[in-house]
């Protein structure tokens, strides 16, 4: 095949995975996941206000505290299709796509090949676990894709050494930390790269001083609106981190090393083992990688760390300078740094929300035993083993493909467990109110957290009042009025009763499992 015709096909394979992908992660987002958790919901509520003040804030105090990026994204989408599903989760899907392209970049980079990047780029497409946060309205979701784009711009600075590359990775990487807190151990990453081009590359301060120094005032940057904001309030660095952290006495009850060594222990084993038990972050209790991806996962990270060492012992023993040791020590670094904020804390392991950051570099070290196959494909005439090592590849493919489409799409969808994770019965009162008369005055009866989906979906409904069971067992209700109830509450249906024999109660079950009680006329 000529140049120029591998090239486009390059490109049209390329947009065919990215299509995908957006597919993947658009295609029925009102109805899955089949409901909006509290804490997308707080995203929505703050969103609607930012849009009704005016004040989009760098950080948002609700919820133990978040960055105000991601969330002030979801306000653009918000005003222009209001507060619907798709408005709230339309900024992941972006990002989740976005990410595909970043992964393909990154891999191509790295491996200086356009087979790597888009071998890279179909498996973030149809890995279970970017799908998953791609259709989930939590900021965590913009640190794959800070993280790849950063990452690769550094990388192709570092090649063609020109400035413009180190600005845009310096002021992408910076708005990195108006993102997830775990994103703030991210300059660990960069840290450890310029450690390792140092002990490769001859002369590398003298050669790349200054791209350095363009790249950390580019950080800078983009990192400051955030850094004056934590002048002005130091108590948003508090979070609950604190309080789920293996250092706390109340985590680790005196064992440290133990209560460490089990919390890492747990971060690794959720790719290949046994995974994330939350139906909101996985499929329980299947590891978050496909087995297929896993164990090129596997495979990929066993062999980089033993080239990592070989190539180290060369660079020392030897006085060998190749390029690769940088890169595995890159990737390697990059991995443990953002499992971090994973085996750090010791609540609710394992936790793939937390580990998200180490996503484009898993898909990436999984691509390297396709690689393998791919050049012992190369090195076979028409022959058996050819036609063995293609079958395997396009197999092992369509397989990825297949099983986490079918697991999301099919047996998440429809898990009982998945309704009930996601609350969606919050979302079923939520539209059901709407079909109650304007005039008619509306009680709701839930908990705080239960009652904030149901605020972001009816943000401007009239005659409605949210109320603990208490409170309206306090009150004397006049005139047509309608209850509904997140839980079955007799003293309230006894309570209506009283007023009038002829209320009723009807219990709406949508899908087995989502119940909501209402008592009207």
């Amino acid at each position: 095949m000529k140049p120029k015709q591998k090239k486009i096909l390059n490109y049209v394979l390329l947009f065919a995975i990215v299509v995908c992908a957006f597919f993947l992660r658009f295609t029925g987002i009102e109805d899955l996941p089949s409901g909006i958790y509290p804490d997308e919901a707080v995203n929505g509520i703050n969103a609607q206000d930012a849009n009704s003040s005016g004040n989009y804030q760098l950080f948002y105090i609700d919820n133990n505290g978040r960055e105000g990026l991601f969330i002030n994204i979801q306000a653009l989408s918000i005003k222009f299709f209001g507060s619907t599903v798709m408005a709230l989760k339309l900024a992941s899907i972006i990002f989740g796509t976005l990410t595909v392209l970043g992964v393909y970049l990154l891999s191509k980079e790295i491996f200086r090949s356009q087979r790597a990047g888009l071998i890279s780029a179909y498996l973030t497409t149809f890995s279970y676990w970017a799908i998953n946060f791609s259709r989930i309205g939590f900021r965590a979701i913009m640190v794959p894709l800070i993280m790849t784009f950063s990452s690769y711009f550094l990388l192709k600075g570092f090649r063609t050494k020109k400035y413009s590359d180190f600005i845009i990775s310096g002021l992408i990487f910076g708005l990195g930390f108006h993102t997830y807190i775990a994103f703030r151990i991210a300059p660990a990453i960069i840290a450890a790269l310029f450690v390792f081009m140092l002990i490769t590359q001859k002369h590398f301060l003298r050669s790349f001083w200054k791209q350095i120094l363009i790249f950390s005032v580019a950080v800078f940057i983009s990192l400051s609106p955030m850094v004056y904001e934590f002048y002005n309030h130091p108590e948003y660095l508090e979070s609950r981190s604190a309080s789920v952290s293996i250092f706390s006495p109340e985590m680790n009850e005196g064992s440290l090393i133990q209560t460490g060594l089990r919390s890492f222990g747990l971060s690794l084993v959720k790719y290949n083992f046994w995974g994330d038990q939350n139906w909101r972050h996985n499929y329980p209790p299947y590891p978050i990688l496909d087995p297929v991806m896993g164990i090129a996962f596997l495979t990929g990270i066993i062999y980089v760390i033993s080239k990592a060492l070989h190539l180290l012992w060369l660079r020392f023993k030897h006085d060998v300078h190749d390029e690769k040791l940088y890169l595995y020590f890159f990737l390697l670094a990059w991995f443990f740094a953002m499992l971090a904020p994973e085996f750090l804390t010791a609540e609710g392991l394992p936790h793939a929300l937390r580990a998200i950051g180490t996503l484009p570099v898993v898909m990436i070290l999984a691509t390297i035993p396709f690689l393998w196959l791919l050049g012992k494909l190369s090195k076979h005439t028409y022959s058996s083993m050819k036609i063995t090592i293609f079958s395997i590849l396009v197999g092992a493919l369509i397989f990825i493909g297949l099983f986490n489409t079918l697991k999301y799409f099919v047996f998440f969808q429809n898990n009982p467990k998945q309704h009930s994770s996601f609350n969606a019965n919050l979302k079923d009162i939520a539209y059901h109110l709407q079909t109650i008369p304007v005039e008619t005055q509306k009680y709701v009866i839930s908990g705080n957290m239960e009652r904030i989906p149901i605020k972001y979906l009816n943000p401007q409904m009239p005659n409605i009042s949210y109320l603990y069971k208490e409170d309206f067992l306090s009150l004397d209700p006049k005139g047509d009025f309608v209850v509904v109830m997140y839980d079955k509450e007799d003293d309230i249906i006894t309570k209506v009763r009283s007023i009038s024999p002829q209320y009723k109660v009807i219990e709406h079950e949508e899908f087995p499992g989502d119940k909501f009680w209402e008592i009207k006329k």
